[in-house]
């Protein structure tokens, strides 16, 4: 009884805390939750990179978004709460990066790597064909080939 008991409780205590961790938090004030999803989908999850801080599950974006909810609460404005993230965790967390020197790299870097790219298989394309040279084949190469589309060389063989 016992042992069915305790078989029992470790199974289920693992579903129940899976459950509590992805409960969410009630909405204080709607009009703070829809401005703070609004201002999450424009920032990067440093975790998950390819989500936006409102689709994130990850605690980092849980924590994030508590964190612009309260900023929100004491009266701070987005761009505040922007420049706050910015300063705190740099431009990578911006979607939509602005246009700095710093940032210059994020913006022109893949436009960079393929002209690059393109540059350097078009000379490689270049000096390729700069380096084959055709052979003239001789007649009885000229021959032997004539027969080989024929099909003339394979009847030959099957003789």
């Amino acid at each position: 009884m016992r042992r069915t008991l305790l078989i029992i409780m470790a199974v289920l205590i693992p579903a129940w805390t899976a459950v509590a961790k992805d409960a969410r938090p009630l909405a204080e004030d709607p009009q703070i939750e829809a401005r703070m999803m609004k201002l999450a989908e424009n920032m990067r999850c440093l975790v998950c990179q390819n989500q936006t801080l409102a689709d994130s599950h990850s605690d980092f974006a849980v924590d994030l978004r508590q964190e612009m909810r309260e900023m929100m609460k004491k009266g701070k404005s987005d761009k505040e709460i922007v420049d706050f993230m910015v300063a705190r965790f740099g431009d990578f967390i911006l979607f939509d990066p602005p246009m700095k020197s710093t940032t210059i790299l994020l913006w022109f870097g893949p436009f960079i790597l393929l002209l690059i790219g393109g540059s350097v298989l078009i000379i490689n394309l270049q000096r390729r064909r700069k380096r084959i040279t055709e052979t003239q084949l001789s007649p009885a190469d000229l021959e032997r080939a004539e027969k080989l589309l024929s099909g003339q060389d394979g009847e030959e063989q099957n003789a």
